[in-house]
């Protein structure tokens, strides 16, 4: 990470930046690009949003995460919480920080730079706990996350529209460090 600075984003100014890395990150189409700039810049009018980027010395962005308190009546929530509720454990979607999105660049992966954003970002939160859906697989993602101190909450969830089912992960504040 000697090259790679974290630090504040201005999200809104640097969302196709951001969504390019995500585009990358995650495989999306033009189309689906579309969508999510909509989207985030939507997100980033709710109160508590913030953003991290990852950035070179000249400024290429190879990361990013962003994030707010939770609300019951975010559409992410009123996705989740059946699966939660089905859990015991709707009360997750209280009092809880949000990790909305957390990309890296592909060629900057594996160098710590998810841990570094998703760490300082909830470093930040004044929640005690964190939650977060990644899809419902083993990947580096989620042994990441459970390194972190992440665990799944609910599994099988499915989203209108995605392919392949998520699980809900969730952590109390601060994450462990290695």
């Amino acid at each position: 990470m000697d090259d790679v600075a974290v630090g504040p984003l201005d999200l809104a100014a640097r969302v196709d930046d951001a969504l390019a890395v995500q585009a990358l990150a995650f495989g999306l189409s033009d189309e689906e690009i579309a969508v999510r700039r909509h989207i985030v810049l939507r997100h980033l009018r709710c109160p508590g949003a913030r953003a991290l980027g990852a950035t070179t010395p000249d400024g290429q962005l190879t990361g990013f995460v962003y994030g707010m308190p939770n609300d019951r009546a975010h559409w992410w929530s009123t996705v989740v919480e059946p699966y939660l509720r089905s859990e015991g454990l709707d009360h997750w979607l209280d009092d809880s920080f949000t990790i909305t999105e957390l990309h890296v660049h592909p060629a900057y992966q594996h160098r710590g730079i998810g841990r570094a954003l998703i760490t300082r970002i909830t470093d930040e939160a004044t929640e005690p706990r964190s939650i977060l859906s990644a899809i419902d697989t083993e990947s580096p993602a989620r042994r990441l996350y459970r390194s972190l101190g992440y665990h799944d909450l609910a599994r099988r969830v499915l989203f209108p529209s995605a392919p392949t089912p998520y699980a809900v992960m969730g952590a109390p504040l601060p994450l462990k460090r290695p």
